[in-house]
């Protein structure tokens, strides 16, 4: 894959973090190419359950916690950042059309050629399904001549066997300190679950032990013409 090839990136999930544990690596190989990459985040993820391992945070914390966070994680991955407001875990009732129009005027006026977001009905989360959706509706009203590719990550139990294997595999090896800082940027979501992740490996080493778990990261690449969503 010739990462230069491509113009400007876009990015859209819906939470502070997604980014770092779905495309981190990626955007790090795009960004050495010298390829803008813009971040599209949908909410500050402020109903999750993780307020930190120990506790840090609290319901009313935690918004700016985690703002800060998704900015110092997009700092490490020298990404752009737009913020765009939605609710956390609302946004399956907000208006796809509505998302679709600003989202595709975000693709236009960045001139993206790729944008990367989830798969609608193999990303597990309501606001990871209904983000992706919009992504998809704004990627096919696009003109054809002028429309960018799309790459979708899917996460669900299920997908592999309605989906088959991803057709885009990134190794990550030598672009995982990035990866890795970025996801740690998001203290308050993965100080425990990295802990776990070590606990229930067989090295005794943090990097090993995420670099066992997070070293590929893989997108379907989407015809939106041929796909429902």
């Amino acid at each position: 894959m010739n990462y230069s090839d491509h113009k400007h990136v876009v990015v859209l999930y819906p939470h502070p973090d997604d980014e770092s544990f779905g495309a981190a690596g990626t955007v790090t190989k795009f960004r050495e190419a010298g390829v803008p990459v813009t971040y599209l985040c949908g909410t500050l993820g402020e109903m999750g359950r993780n307020m930190g391992s120990p506790f840090f945070a609290n319901r009313e914390t935690l918004p700016d916690i985690r703002k800060k966070e998704l900015q110092d994680a997009c700092e490490v991955l020298d990404m752009n950042l737009e913020m765009l407001g939605y609710r956390d875990k609302t946004m399956e009732f907000e208006s796809r059309d509505e998302m679709a129009e600003r989202f595709k005027k975000y693709i236009e006026d960045l001139g993206a050629t790729l944008v990367i977001t989830f798969y609608p009905g193999y990303a597990v989360h309501p606001d990871h399904n209904a983000m992706g959706a919009a992504a998809f509706e704004a990627v096919k009203r696009i003109d054809q001549e002028k429309r960018p590719t799309l790459w979708a990550t899917a996460f669900s139990n299920n997908h592999r066997d309605n989906l088959g294997k991803p057709n885009v595999v990134v190794d990550l090896i030598d672009s995982f300190d990035k990866k890795l800082n970025a996801i740690k940027s998001h203290r308050s979501q993965a100080e425990g679950m990295l802990s776990q992740l070590l606990a229930n490996s067989e090295s005794d080493n943090e990097y090993e032990a995420a670099l066992e778990r997070f070293r590929y990261e893989g997108f379907y690449e989407v015809d939106v013409d041929q796909v429902n969503y």
